[in-house]
This record gives structure tokens, sequence and C-alpha cells, in this order.
């Protein structure tokens, strides 16, 4: 592997003169790639400063968008690539691989970093053709291939496990998964040899930014928030359906959506729906929202009723930092950050009528609602640290660069 500067022998350490004091640093680029810009700067915008903070080069790389300008009004370098996120067309993913291949070597990549399973495959497919190189494969989540039960998902998934084993293959290439699950699947498979494969939760959580309230919401009523891309596998209907059932018994509770619709994702919830349930009554839509920890701040308890295939759910490590109590499902990914009724409260997944239990159950017991967010800041502390998460991921290009 051609890298920059002397030999490595530690991916963040200097080389010293004789007399003690740091000569050139030892560096390698590395290449962020990524299904969205939104993506690189909501959840990797840390890692890659941390990156170049170590003497690295770093550049991102997604499909165009606001986000990529945004990226590089931080400083960090960012470029545009010819993907089109939701295209199955052959002609045009191949286009785009050979692309790739081309970036990496003009580039001088020394190591790809792929975040999502079509990022990951595709970066790590094109760094074994651009002269075997090393790469990291970080799937968050089995997603919609995996998990739908639609046809096109049932048709999709046969090539899909194809490909990820070509692209996860060889001594130069690692897979990052965010929980045990998803990594029991891959084993299962055979999609990737067991020894390569790495357990990090998530892509971390900023203590200092997401922080508890100085002053806990006023009661009444009760304020819930489901933050995510509004997808029908992300429970929103039985969120709306809980709303439903409350006001049926007469509890009085808030409820909040936090978030749009995913375009053509199949499973994106119409946006007229959305606005009926608003006119109904059931909820209160909020659309995108840049301050999410002033939002979660605003609340007494975020609910994240997902039976989506998750990796480690960003909203509710955010949200479990700001010392919110949490309800979610029994469904990997979810699981990995609340244990039931010690920091967090867990559903059956498709229930409405057990979380609108839940919920109840929170909002009539306000020193339950504290205890759990209490115990839920103090797991976000131990295990959901950014600072953690980046130090585990280095650790992994080590493996791959020494």
């Amino acid at each position: 592997m051609r890298l920059r500067g002397c030999r490595i022998s530690s991916i963040h350490s200097w080389r010293h003169d004789s007399d003690g004091r740091p000569s050139a640093q030892l560096f390698v680029k590395v290449l962020l790639f990524a299904n969205t810009e939104w993506y690189l700067y909501n959840f990797r915008y840390a890692q890659a400063r941390a990156l170049q903070a170590a003497g690295h080069e770093v550049l991102l790389l997604s499909p165009p968008g606001p986000y990529g300008e945004a990226l590089q009004r931080l400083g960090l370098e960012w470029r545009a690539a010819p993907m089109e996120r939701l295209s199955l067309n052959p002609w045009r993913e191949l286009r785009l691989l050979i692309w790739l291949v081309g970036f990496i070597r003009s580039e001088q990549i020394d190591l790809v970093h792929g975040f999502t399973i079509k990022s990951a495959v595709y970066g790590s497919l094109a760094a074994r053709l651009a002269g075997d190189r090393a790469r990291v494969s970080a799937v968050a989540g089995m997603g919609y291939v995996f998990t739908s039960g639609s046809v096109k998902a049932g048709l999709l998934r046969p090539l899909v496990r194809g490909v990820l084993r070509a692209a996860l293959g060889g001594k130069k290439s690692r897979l990052i998964l965010q929980n045990g699950d998803d990594a029991a699947v891959f084993e299962q498979a055979r999609l990737i040899d067991k020894a390569h494969i790495r357990l990090i939760k998530g892509s971390g959580v900023d203590l200092n930014r997401f922080t508890p309230p100085s002053n806990e919401p006023a009661t009444p009523p009760f304020r819930v928030v489901l933050p995510a891309r509004l997808l029908w596998d992300k429970g929103v209907g039985e969120l709306v359906e809980a709303s439903r059932l409350l006001q049926a018994r007469g509890t009085a509770v808030e409820f909040l959506l936090a978030g749009e619709p995913d375009p053509g994702n199949p499973a994106a919830v119409a946006k007229d729906a959305i606005r009926h349930w608003q006119d109904e009554g059931l909820i209160l839509w909020l659309g995108k929202v840049d301050d999410m920890p002033t939002l979660f701040r605003s609340v007494h308890a975020v609910a994240l009723p997902s039976y989506y295939g998750e990796g480690l759910p960003k909203s509710l490590i955010e949200a479990a930092a700001c010392e919110r109590a949490l309800i979610t499902t029994d469904m990997p990914g979810c699981r990995e950050v609340v244990t039931d009724d010690v920091d967090g409260l867990l559903v059956p997944p498709r229930d409405a009528t057990a979380l609108a239990d839940a919920i109840e159950r929170l909002a009539a017991d306000p020193a339950l609602c504290q205890r759990l967010g209490e115990a839920a800041r103090r797991k976000a502390q131990a295990e959901f640290d950014e600072r953690i998460v980046i130090e585990r991921t280095m650790a992994v290009y080590q493996e791959l660069i020494s």
C-alpha cells in the first residue's frame, strides 16, 4: 500500500527526532463515502475532524446536496459523486463503480470507509479494484432490503448478498456493525470472515451539546416526540394510533413528529396523511428540526416504536444524552440502547396499545420518567460518547494500515 510520509507505525502518532521534537507527521488519506451529504454532516463530521486533528488527509464523498457546501464551509474537503441513491439501473451503477475506481486512484486514497449498505459495498469493491486498498464497510442496520417483506426487497436480497460477499472479502477489509443481532446475521450468512467483523455502537453523541435541561418541561400536557425519517417502519402509524387511544381514554398527551418523509423510499409516509393526522388533532408535525438538543429538552419522553432494520438509532442516544425517558421496541439496535425499566421502556413492535400504555405510564409517574432519563444519560456517557466511537474506529484503521 502506498502511504504518504514515512512508513506508518500509528495512525495518530508523531515521529520524533533525536532531540525529542516532533518531525514530519505520519499520515494517510482517508475517504469517507456515504449515500447522502446529510449523513456525513450529521453523523461523521466529528470523525472527519478527529482525523484532521491527527494529521491525516480526509476527503468526504456523497451525491450532491446542500450539506456538501456546509461541510466545505466548516473546513472539510467534500466532493460530489455521480450517484443516485435509489437507482437500480445496472448500467448507471456500473458507470458509478468505474468512476469510483478512477476517483480512488486519482486521489491516491489509502483507506476507503463506506457508510450504509450501498456506499459500503461500492466503496469496498472500488477499493479492491483500485489496487486492493484498505477498506472499512460500516453497515448501520440491515435496512429495507433485508427487513421488508415486499416483493421488490425479496428480489433484491440474493443479489445484494452476492455483491456483499465480493465486496467484504480479503485481508484488507473490515466490517463495522452497530449491534450483535446484525453481526449474527452476517456470520450465519457467511458474508465475511467472522474475524474481520468489528462491533462499534453507532456514530456516537456529543455529550457537550446534548445535555439535560436546566428545568423540566411544565406539565400538563405530557409531551412525547418521535424523531426520525417519517417511514411506516419507524412506527409512525403506531404512534398515531397510540395518540388516538389515549385521547379516547382522556389522557392528556401532546404527540410530536420531528422529521420529513424520505423521498423515494417505498416505506415513506405520505405528507397528505401526516397533514390529515394533524388536522384531526392527533399529532403536531414539526418537519425537519435542526436544533435537536433544544427539542429533546422541551419534551418529557422520546418514542421510537421502530420495526425498521436499525443499526443503533442516533435519535435514541441523543435523547438519552439529554436525560429523556425513552420508549422503543424490543428490536435489534433499539434494545442496544434501552434495557426495559432500567433506562427506558421496551414495547413489542407493531403494537399501538402497548405503546399507548407505556406513554400513559410515564405521563402518570414523573418520578419514573426522571429515573429512566437519568439512567439513560449515564448509559450514554459510558457507552455512546462520540469520543469512544472515534477511538474504536481509529483502532480499526490501525489494523489495516500498520
